[in-house]
């Protein structure tokens, strides 16, 4: 397969050009079809021309011409040049199938744009775009090769575009397509797109990187010939075969290496890199012997993506040497075969699927990311949410991790056991407790080593927890741990606000189950809500107040049944709303004031949030007094039986064991300490500020009472906002 030449403009592709370089894979038939394909194009967008003035014709003609290079079949090359007539010219998808087959059309429908839909932002347009192009490429992997193809082009003719379009457009070849193009295999098209996306991006950083590389090309040179035929002598004196090829570093491998390490471009480009491509996988390991006997390796440098291949299907060895003067080299072993796949991934699949093993790993690979992809999608809040999820998947460096059976799982740089739980299996990741590293108990974030043996530990009982989200960095794990999180929260919120309702609808004399289903259906219609689930949903979260709600589904304004005051005196109006402490993640207990049980409280609504309880004491309170409709009722339940948080202030003696002192008075009271902070006053005083967990008013009281009984504490006392 021929690599694409890094380019800002190519001379102008013939039909009759493109005919010649298919002919040694096409059959005639399959030809004739190709030049029918560009007649129905050019009648298509008759008139039409791009922004440099060209005949807009060429632009379909050179993406065909560029898949045409990876030995695409036909159907691929006729949606190449049909990819823009849906949207450019209105051609019915069901004359395209007509005219090519069905699986011409759904290529060129796959890639057909969003109709026009108001977008909020260009950020939302360009997920929603970016989705639906995920999702078509689910479909059939085609649509993506067209669509890197079609950007490809794009980027070799930006230069008849506004500055800033020419920005924009780089930006997101960087951000989405190289690392697409990365992820499934194909290095080629990745590495023109990430050079021309890195000149149009950064046009002065990319000029003087250029002049420096062409200053000091010259002495290079020389050393990367002597290195070569270094190499080459000691491999024909141990017989192997094998083609030897010294690498350039390319440009934007180069700029991203210096802001990713902080180095002076003089200390990047001072490596010396090579390929050496062998005719079998046996040659390939003697091979690595050789070159460290020539050269000795750096230490934990040596990497066999043979045994464990990339997540995209590439496969070598690679390893780095001590060169001469010092120089750093890096080495890439590989057969014939796996160099075709790390040029062409998937794309490799059309143009050697006669058999070879490495094309189609890479094409099952790739098949696999799209399942993770259409899971993704299907966890995803928003379009949005599911490009962010997409692009941390995107460009991952691997590390390869066992299971206690010995299954070798691929994960990113950085991933945690909740990552690998994740991956195993959602339900094992929703139910995960802790792990096992080595055979050791580890904290579930812990970054994971490539080599590492890792059990996960599960229980029934077990749910995600919110703070994994800080440090997961799967798209899979972040998925699916919003989506159990987001439905545990609107099922809390939906017993929250069944106790509130029930509540407003005594006032009514009335309850839930009483209520009659023709005013509950027009009570729905009239909030636009689905289902009375939904509804309950909106009270306990605080988007609806419970009392309009109570009102709309027994009585209206004009209704002669008027709703009884609450609190009447003597009367029987309900209480207020008990606080359990476990209602989940719709009641809040602020860190602000701190309220335990004991404690006079005020709850308020917050959108999105359900009640906030804090102290009425608290200066946060002030905040709400201008809008009593927020105000709720509330009350500690009298049977709680769980900890609260608390804060209490102690001014200390500096002496030696002072803490460890506080810390046993503290377990004597069967508190636990959540947080401490100490702040030195002086050089004889300290004030230290300890969070704990306690079960009410008394308790505090009773831990108080136990601290000020220390010699070495002189003064402690509850702190509030």
């Amino acid at each position: 397969m021929s690599t694409p030449s890094v380019q800002l403009e190519a001379p102008p592709l013939r039909i009759d050009d493109l005919c010649r370089r298919v002919r040694s894979y096409l059959t005639l038939e399959q030809i004739r079809d190709l030049r029918r394909a560009y007649r129905f194009g050019a009648e298509a967008h008759e008139g039409q021309t791009r922004k440099s003035g060209e005949p807009y014709m060429m632009h379909p003609l050179a993406v065909a011409g560029i898949l045409a290079e990876m030995h695409m079949d036909h159907e691929t090359l006729i949606a190449a040049m049909l990819h823009d007539v849906i949207e450019d010219s209105l051609v019915p998808k069901e004359v395209i199938s007509e005219q090519f087959g069905g699986e011409v059309a759904d290529i060129v429908d796959g890639l057909s744009k969003l109709t026009q839909i108001e977008f909020e932002s260009h950020a939302e347009a360009q997920a929603q775009n970016f989705q639906k192009m995920l999702m078509a490429m689910a479909d059939d992997i085609r649509v993506i090769l067209v669509k890197l193809a079609d950007r490809l082009h794009n980027m070799r003719t930006l230069g008849a575009l506004r500055p800033d379009k020419r920005r924009r457009i780089a930006r997101e070849t960087l951000d989405i397509y190289a690392p697409i193009a990365q992820r499934l295999g194909m290095n080629a098209i990745r590495l023109e797109l990430e050079e021309l996306g890195f000149q149009a991006l950064y046009p002065q950083r990319h000029d003087v990187l250029k002049r420096f590389i062409q200053r000091i090309r010259g002495n290079r040179s020389e050393v990367v010939t002597k290195i070569k035929n270094r190499i080459k002598r000691h491999l024909r004196q141990e017989e192997l075969v094998a083609h030897v090829i010294g690498r350039e570093k390319h440009l934007y491998s180069i700029y991203r290496k210096m802001r990713q390490k902080h180095l002076h471009l003089s200390e990047v480009h001072d490596v010396y890199a090579f390929r050496i491509i062998v005719d079998s996988v046996d040659t390939c390991y003697r091979t690595l012997g050789v070159i460290h006997g020539l050269y000795k390796p750096v230490p934990g440098t040596f990497k066999d993506y043979i045994a464990i291949p990339k997540a995209n299907g590439y496969q070598s060895l690679h390893t780095v040497l001590f060169g001469p003067f010092g120089v750093p080299i890096e080495v890439q072993i590989r057969t014939n075969e796996m160099d075709h796949v790390a040029e062409a991934g998937i794309a490799a699949h059309w143009l050697y699927k006669t058999g070879d093993s490495a094309a189609k790993s890479a094409h099952k690979r790739a098949r696999e990311w799209l399942r993770g992809v259409i899971e993704l999608q299907r966890r995803a809040g928003n379009s949005q949410e599911f490009l962010e999820n997409v692009k941390v998947d995107l460009f991952p460096d691997e590390v390869y991790v066992f299971t206690p059976k010995g299954e070798i799982m691929e994960l990113p740089r950085g991933a945690t056991a909740i990552d690998l739980a994740y991956a195993i299996h959602t339900d094992i990741g929703n139910k995960c407790v802790g792990c096992r590293i080595n055979r050791r108990l580890a904290p579930v974030r812990t970054r994971l080593k490539t080599g590492d043996t890792v059990e996960i530990v599960t229980a029934p009982g077990a749910r995600p927890n919110p703070a994994w989200l800080t440090f997961v960095v799967t798209g899979k794990a972040r998925a699916n741990i919003r989506h159990f999180l987001k439905n545990l929260h609107e099922d809390e919120a939906g017993l929250l606000g069944k106790r509130m309702l029930n509540r407003e609808l005594e006032n009514f004399q009335s309850s839930i189950d009483q209520l009659d289903p023709a005013r509950v259906r027009a009570a729905l219609a009239s909030f636009n809500l689905k289902s009375m689930d939904e509804l309950l949903a909106n009270i306990g979260l605080g988007v609806r107040p419970a009392p309009l709600v109570a009102r709309a589904l027994v009585g209206s304004a004009t209704d002669t049944l008027e709703r009884t005051p609450r609190r009447a005196p003597g009367g029987d109006a309900p209480g207020p709303l008990l606080i359990h402490g476990t209602e989940g993640m719709v009641v809040t207990i602020p860190k602000c004031c701190y309220p335990i049980p004991g404690d006079p409280i005020m709850g308020f609504i917050t959108a999105g949030r359900g009640i906030v309880i804090h102290h009425p004491s608290c200066k946060n309170v002030v905040d709400f007094r201008a809008a009593p409709d927020r105000w709720v009722d509330v009350e500690w339940a009298p049977d709680l039986d769980r900890e609260f948080s608390a804060e209490i202030v102690l001014d200390v003696i500096n002496q030696r064991g002072v803490l460890a002192t506080v810390a046993a008075a503290c377990a004597d009271e069967n508190t636990n300490i959540e947080g401490i902070e100490i702040v030195e006053r002086d050089e004889h005083s300290s004030t230290m500020r300890l969070t704990i967990g306690v079960r009410n008013r008394k308790h505090l009281a009773d831990v108080i009472r136990a601290l000020r009984n220390i010699d070495t504490v002189t003064r402690v006392h509850r702190k509030r906002a």
